[in-house]
């Protein structure tokens, strides 16, 4: 099996897709790497992609506000990624080669952790994670369990900034996935 260090490392490197030509950095991943709970985005933006890690800008100040409210911190007990590692142009969504390029490092990623539970953030982690006709506006905060994780979604944190009327749904999520996680995560708390 992979270690930390190596997937690092090929990750640094990768030239497998055309986001590596205008890349800042490498946004690998953070947090605690034997968590319990995973939250997945779908790639670097502006911020991301000047520092190096996930969720640094509006978007995730945001998240880590609302996240810390049900108790999680990147710091102490979860850990955070993207889909693609580089940021896309404009920070348009990534397509479908570049997710296909990447996603090798995602599930090595995921291997590593050893989830039990994976929140994607946002429609295109949803889809590519969850299932691929995958709609937020409908299936937000649903639970499903595939190979002993349980996955949910909720809006990205850039939505909720574009549509702040997004947030009291997403509150809703949010307990329930303090619940899910009292139910199956001993060690997050």
């Amino acid at each position: 099996m992979t270690n930390w260090e190596e997937l690092e490392g090929r990750c640094q490197t990768c030239q497998r897709c055309a986001l590596a030509d205008t890349r800042t950095h490498v946004v690998f991943g953070a947090g605690q790497k034997d968590a319990e709970i995973m939250f997945i985005g779908e790639g670097p933006g502006e911020n991301e992609d000047l520092q190096g890690e996930p969720f640094v800008g509006r978007g995730g100040q945001l998240l880590d506000d609302m996240l810390s409210l049900i108790g999680l911190y990147r710091d102490t007990n979860f850990y955070i990624a993207n889909i693609v590692k580089c940021r896309p142009p404009r920070n348009r969504d990534p397509l479908n080669t570049e997710q296909d390029a990447c996603i090798g490092y995602l599930r090595e990623q995921i291997a590593l952790v050893g989830p039990k539970i994976i929140v994607c953030l946002g429609r295109i982690a949803a889809n590519r994670l969850i299932h691929d006709d995958y709609k937020i506006t409908r299936e937000h905060g649903q639970w499903v369990e595939k190979d002993s994780i349980w996955y949910t979604a909720i809006y990205h944190p850039a939505a909720l900034l574009r549509d702040p009327g997004k947030k009291p749904e997403t509150f809703v999520d949010l307990r329930a996935i303090r619940e899910k996680v009292r139910q199956v995560c001993p060690r997050t708390y």
